[in-house]
This record gives structure tokens, sequence and C-alpha cells, in this order.
């Protein structure tokens, strides 16, 4: 049997290695006290094969403590391999990710990977038993020990997620946005500090999707959790996160608030992502009197306009979007989408005037 004695480094600490530290993993690791609750470093992850495929790309983040951050950007930015080296389920090819200052433990370190103070809920529902009832996928995950305190703790979790009433139901024949909170139930009812969600609310149907993301708030002020979520859909997070970290082709291109990103995005792509903005080239900007070196922003909602029978713009297209319409008006090669509230009886062709509320004129492309 090999015995693992610790360096000066570690031995101090070992007694919390399971909670805070990766010494009982990674002997040579010395804590920094520097840097966020979670921190990556010039972190990168290359998938091996015919050619190599960069998933993640030099990036830097912070991770706040008790907080909901949502990884956001297109399908394929590199997301979802941002949340599993967070985890430690790949190794980084460059960089670091610690965990209260501790490196995160990857494959190369640990038999089962996964970093101990955290839980990941995949999107696919992998590590829930359909045939199984509710009850027992989530009392499965505690030993049979203390079983007073099994009965109880499951007995918690399940009114935590307001899934009492599915208790004697199997996995099987729950809807999508069930067993998403069955999955979510099993992984707190062990009470990590973070809580991983990869595209959490994908088969959750959109008039549930809100009471859902409400309820993980209401958690994580009762509990003081940790969530890491990714996200395509900017609107699935905009009301729940505290935090947005914006990803385009493997990077990471601007991280802040959900208000301070979308009122005043760096890039136009963040602007384009949160709030479908008209992005202008300067030359087009011009057109609006609006003089710039680098791209501008509007916000549809940032477009106002009356009818006028001598109008510059003409109105192309009317999209209906529930309570408002968007109004698609051009002049030329200048093509505006504005927001119609109240909707109001426009036909096509119709002529008007535009005036321009705010834009933004962005740092970056």
């Amino acid at each position: 049997m090999l015995t693992f004695v610790p360096n000066k480094k570690c031995s101090a600490l070992l007694f919390m290695a399971q909670k805070n530290a990766s010494c009982s993993y990674i002997p040579n690791d010395t804590q920094r006290t520097d840097v966020p609750f979670i921190f990556g470093d010039q972190l990168s992850h290359t998938f091996a094969s015919k050619e190599e495929v960069i998933a993640v790309d030099h990036v830097d983040f912070g991770i706040s403590e008790g907080k909901i951050t949502a990884i956001i950007g297109e399908s394929g930015s590199g997301k979802s391999t941002l949340l599993k080296l967070i985890y430690g389920l790949l190794e980084p090819t460059t960089g670091e990710v610690r965990y209260q200052g501790w490196l995160v433990p990857t494959r190369k370190d640990k038999l089962i990977p996964g970093h101990d103070a955290m839980r990941l809920v995949s999107q696919g529902f992998d590590d829930l038993n359909l045939y199984a009832k509710v009850w027992d996928n989530i009392a499965s995950q505690l030993p049979n020990t203390n079983l007073a305190r099994k009965e109880r703790k499951t007995q918690e979790t399940l009114a935590r997620l307001k899934i009492e009433h599915l208790a004697q139901q199997r996995v099987a024949d729950l809807s999508g946005g069930e067993k998403q909170r069955v999955a979510i139930a099993r992984a707190l009812i062990n009470e990590p500090e973070v809580l991983l969600m990869d595209e959490p609310f994908n088969q959750v149907d959109a008039a549930f999707r809100d009471a859902l993301q409400q309820d993980i708030r209401h958690i994580v002020a009762e509990t003081g959790i940790t969530i890491l979520l990714v996200s395509h859909d900017p609107t699935e997070v905009l009301a729940m996160a505290d935090e947005l970290i914006v990803m385009k082709n493997a990077k990471i291109i601007e991280q802040g608030s959900p208000e301070a990103l979308y009122f005043n995005p760096s890039h136009s792509y963040t602007a384009q992502l949160l709030a479908k903005s008209n992005i202008l080239t300067p030359d087009l900007a011009a057109e609006l009197g609006i003089a710039c070196h680098t791209s501008v922003g509007i916000h549809q909602e940032d477009i106002a306009y009356h009818i006028h029978p001598d109008g510059q713009f003409v109105v192309k297209d009317i999209r209906f979007r529930g309570f408002f319409n968007e109004l698609v008006v051009r002049r030329g090669p200048l093509k505006l989408h504005a927001i119609l509230h109240p909707i109001i009886d426009i036909p096509i062709g119709t002529r008007v005037d535009v005036t321009i509320k705010r834009h933004i004129v962005f740092e970056n492309k």
C-alpha cells in the first residue's frame, strides 16, 4: 500500500482537505488567498481529433461565492467545456482553475473526477434512474447509517424543489420540467457548495421556466450555495443571474452584471445576444447623425418613430412578438428593427420618421 506523506504546505490543512483544499489530490499545491472564490487563469482546452479543436482559448475569470453566474453564448462557443473544466471533468491544456484558492483536481489526480464540493446537473438527466421512484432517486444519494436523517433530508429536499407530490412516481413518467427538478434535488441533497448546471431549462416548458428560476434564486438566498449555469438563451438568465460571462469562439469577451452588459456592452456580439440590438457600421450610423469610428448599437426599444406622409423610412415588415410587434423600417441600405408598443395598425409601406433616443459606441467589434 502506498502511503501519502504531505509536505509542509499541505499538512496543516489536510484535515480540511475534503471541504476546501485539493492537497489530498495535488500534494504540491499551495493555496492562493488573493484570487476569487472560483478562479480561472489563462485556461485552455483543446480536443484532439484529426484536427485540433480549441474549445476554450486562454480565458481568465472570477466567480463570486453565494451568487448565480451564467455562462452565455451561441452554440459551440465553449460554454459546456468551460463548465467541465471548472468541475474537474476535463484537464486544462494550459492554465489552471482554482476553488477557494486551491487547484481543482482533474482526471489525472482523482480516480473519480469531479470536485468533492461541487455537483453537476447535465443536460440529459444522465444520473437519474428513470425506472425508479422520485423518492428513491434522491434518497439513494445518502448512506443508510442514519435512516431517520435520510428520510428527513429527502423530505426536506423534495419540499425545497416543490416535488413532494411526485415522490412515489417513476422518473420515466415525469415531464421534462419535473425531471429537471428531480435532477437538481438529487444534486442538492448532500449540500454541495457549488451547483453546476448545463442548459438547465432546455427541457422545461416556457410557462414553467420562470417558476423554476425563481425557486433556484430562493435556494441560493436560503443556503448560500454558489450556482454556475450554462445557457444559449440569455432571456432565460437575465432575470435570475447576478453575473454573466459572455463567450464567443472559445473566448470570454466580457463579464459583468446583467444590467451593465445589457445597457453598456463593450462588444456588438453581447448587444445582439442580450438585446437583439441593431448593429450599424460607422457609415450607416452617420446616416442617423451619429459620428463614430467603431460600430454602433441601437436597442430596439431606443427607436422612436411617428407616421408622416413624407417620412424618410418605409415600413417593410411587421412581426408579431406577443404583447408587442417588431417593426422593420428601411431607408436605402439602412435597416432598423424597432418595438411597436402599444400595438397599433400600421400597414406595410407606411412612411415614418425615426428618432434615436440612445445609442452605444462599442469599444470592440
